[in-house]
């Protein structure tokens, strides 16, 4: 092996080194993300339910007054 290839092996070796790292912290930041967006679609969830529950509360109470007055 000669010196040139040496050479080369160790510059793919750096290259490819920081692309792996590179690739990890994308895989890193990528997880934070999907948790942020799981944690966001879990409280709008429970928002959306609980608009529910109070439209239908609402549609109660009002049915009451109507059929009392």
């Amino acid at each position: 092996m000669g010196p040139d290839t040496a050479y080369l092996i160790e510059y793919l070796e750096k290259r490819f080194g920081a692309i792996e790292q590179q690739i990890a912290d994308l895989k890193s930041g990528f997880d934070v993300l999907k948790a942020s967006v799981d944690a966001h679609a879990k409280r709008a969830d429970a928002y959306f339910q609980e608009m529910v529950v109070l439209t239908h509360t609402v549609h109660r109470h009002e049915r009451w007054l109507h059929n009392s007055g």
